[in-house]
């Protein structure tokens, strides 16, 4: 897993990546090939997959036109969507993060340059607002390898419905009012709009508590629990003094579910994240209680007894 500072559980299919077509008005029914979705934008849809085999034939429909900022292949941006897999003549909800009260039911961060080809093209250029249908053959899914873990076989067709809400620049950064580069003791960060924070940690001992340090603080709402949030940030090991992980390395924000249940994140995230307003730059120095704890991360090289070193631009707190 690339997000290896911060996640700690990811939905299942929150591992596609996602990144034109006709329209109609919203709230009617579209239909994709031989796929067709109605409901309004934000519901979660409703979807009818007729009981034979499907065409073969790539489908990508505009079901709800949007009027927002349109999604470009470097953007990342907060969605819904719901997954099912065609099999024969039969078909199968997947998952769905339009079913709320469940621990998938809510928006997720997806990226629009990664990911499935036929998704990339039915998501590229699409306005945010827009609902959008995509009926992936093989080809343009999973290949001739399927995907066990999810359960698709290598002849299964894939449908996805999805609603763009937000979208997001891989290079979007904290929008404050500076206030702090930290030092006196903790870690000096510098750094220019648009661009990853640069960190020098000094070579005192790190403090044994969870510090939390503003250094732009932001205008916008304070997040709060069950928030999807969506950051760009910098991990360090405060022992190496060396990044172990960067959204800013992958142009791609990070997003996550604020105080979830199970967690999505280190507690320290959890902790720190809380109650800061959107559009800051927040130094959280996380002990090892609050971080991975005894067990460590050998594959971030995190030892058990190692503080951590998160400078996190809070981008935006989009409620469920």
């Amino acid at each position: 897993m690339r997000r290896i500072a911060a996640a700690l559980a990811v939905p299942l299919l929150a591992v596609l990546a996602l990144a034109g077509c006709s329209s109609s008005p919203s709230g009617t029914t579209s239909q994709g090939g031989t796929v067709k979705v109605s409901g309004a934008f934000g519901a979660a849809p409703t979807v009818t997959i007729p009981a034979a085999k499907a065409s073969g034939k790539l489908a990508i429909k505009t079901v709800i036109q949007g009027n927002g900022p349109v999604l470009t292949s470097s953007d990342s941006f907060v969605g819904n969507y719901a997954v099912y897999i065609w099999s024969g003549s039969t078909h199968k909800l997947a998952l769905s993060t339009f079913a709320r009260g469940s621990t998938q039911g809510t928006p997720q961060v997806l990226a629009a340059n990664v990911g499935l080809t036929g998704l990339k093209e039915a998501l590229t250029g699409k306005r945010m607002g827009s609902r959008v249908l995509a009926v992936l053959p093989p080809k343009y899914a999973y290949g001739s390898k399927g995907n066990s873990q999810i359960g698709v076989k290598p002849t299964d067709t894939i449908v996805f419905v999805v609603d763009l809400i937000k979208d997001y620049s891989g290079t979007a950064s904290a929008s404050g009012k500076h206030v702090s580069n930290g030092g006196g003791g903790l870690p000096t960060v510098t750094a220019s709009p648009g661009t990853a924070p640069q960190v020098k940690i000094p070579s005192t001992r790190p403090p044994r508590k969870l510090i939390v340090k503003t250094l732009i603080r932001g205008s916008g709402p304070v997040t709060a629990k069950g928030q999807t949030v969506v950051t760009q940030y910098v991990g360090l090991n405060w022992r190496t003094g060396k990044v172990f992980d960067s959204s800013w390395q992958r142009h791609e924000p990070f997003g996550f579910t604020l105080d979830a249940t199970p967690a999505q994140i280190i507690p320290g995230w959890d902790k720190g994240l809380l109650g800061v307003p959107v559009g800051s730059r927040v130094m959280l120095i996380i002990p090892p209680a609050d971080g991975y704890g005894k067990a460590g991360n050998t594959e971030a090289g995190i030892k058990p007894t190692d503080t951590l070193v998160f400078v996190i631009d809070v981008l935006g707190a989009v409620s469920n």
